[in-house]
C-alpha cells in the first residue's frame, strides 16, 4: 500500500477512534437478547413484506419502493440521533428486513435470475460494501459505528445482508428441504458459529457478520412456515395476523431484554 494511502487511512481510523471515544456507539450490545430480537425482526420482515407485496397485491417492485423509502427515512433519523435509542435502532432493522424481502423476491422472481443467481448477486453486493468499508476506514467492526460515515456503511451492509438472507432462505427451502428443514439448517449454522465464538480464536468481527447474515434466512423460513398454506408445508396463518403477532413479540422482547450500547465484537 502506498505511503500516502496508509497515512490517509491512519488519519481516518484515528478520527473514527476519537469520535468513538466522544460518542457511544449507536448499536446495541450484542447479547443473547440481541439475537432473539434480530430473529424476530427478520421473521417480521418476511411476513410484513409478503403482506404488502402478496396479500395487498402491490407487487414486488412497488413494495420494494415503499419499504426502501421507509428505510432511507428511518436510517436518516437514526444517523442524526445523538445517542442510542432501542426502538429507533430496531425500526430501521425491521425496515431493512421488509425491504430485503421484497427486493430479493423482485431479483429472484421478477428479474428471472432465480435463487442461485439472486443469492450470488446479493453476496457480491454485500462483499463490495464490506470491502469498501474496510478499505475506507480500516475496520468493519460495529464498535466504530458512531459517525455518519460509518453508519452509512453499516446500514448499507445490513440492507444487503437482509436481502441476501431472504434469497438464501428461499433457495434452500426450494431445494426440497421445506421451511422446517431450511430453518433447522440455518439454526444449526448459527449453533456452529456460537461454538466457534466460545471455543476458537476466529475473528469476532467475521463471526458477527456471519451470524447477522444467517439470522435473516432463519427468520425468513420461520416466517414462511407460519403463513404458507398447509399443502406447502406451512401453518396457513394469514400474513397480516402473523405480522401483528410477531411484531407484538418483538416489542415485548425489546422492553424485557436490556438494551444499551457498547461491548461489541471487535477482534480482527
Amino acid at each position: 500500500m502506498p505511503k500516502e494511502r496508509t497515512s490517509a487511512c491512519d488519519r481516518e481510523q484515528q478520527k473514527v477512534a476519537q469520535v468513538s471515544n466522544d460518542y457511544a456507539t449507536k448499536v446495541p450490545e450484542v447479547t443473547l437478547g440481541f439475537w432473539i430480537i434480530k430473529i424476530l425482526a427478520t421473521t417480521l420482515g418476511e411476513t410484513g413484506g409478503d403482506s404488502v407485496s402478496m396479500t395487498m397485491d402491490l407487487g414486488y417492485l412497488v413494495s420494494s419502493a415503499i419499504f426502501a423509502l421507509a428505510l432511507v427515512l428511518l436510517v436518516g433519523i437514526q444517523i442524526v440521533a445523538k445517542k442510542f435509542h432501542p426502538f429507533l435502532y430496531w425500526l430501521p432493522i425491521v425496515a431493512s428486513t421488509t425491504a430485503g424481502t421484497t427486493m430479493a423476491d423482485f431479483a429472484t422472481r421478477s428479474l428471472g435470475v432465480g435463487y442461485p443467481g439472486g443469492s450470488l448477486l446479493l453476496l457480491a453486493c454485500l462483499m463490495a460494501v464490506l470491502g469498501l468499508w474496510y478499505w475506507s476506514l480500516g475496520s468493519i467492526s460495529v464498535e466504530t459505528v458512531s459517525t455518519p460515515k460509518v453508519e452509512a456503511f453499516y446500514w448499507a451492509a445490513i440492507t444487503f445482508s437482509q436481502t441476501l438472507g431472504t434469497a438464501l432462505g428461499d433457495w434452500l427451502a426450494d431445494t426440497g428441504l421445506g421451511y422446517e428443514g431450511g430453518a433447522l439448517v440455518f439454526a444449526a449454522g448459527l449453533a456452529v458459529l456460537a461454538a466457534a465464538y466460545f471455543w476458537t480464536d476466529i475473528s469476532r468481527v467475521l463471526l458477527f457478520w456471519a451470524a447477522f447474515i444467517l439470522t435473516r434466512p432463519l427468520g425468513a423460513t420461520v416466517g414462511d412456515f407460519i403463513d404458507k398454506p398447509l399443502d406447502q408445508g406451512g401453518l396457513a396463518w394469514s400474513r397480516p395476523l402473523a405480522t401483528v403477532v410477531v411484531a407484538a413479540l418483538m416489542i415485548v422482547c425489546i422492553l424485557v431484554f436490556p438494551q444499551r450500547a457498547g461491548n461489541h465484537p471487535q477482534r480482527a
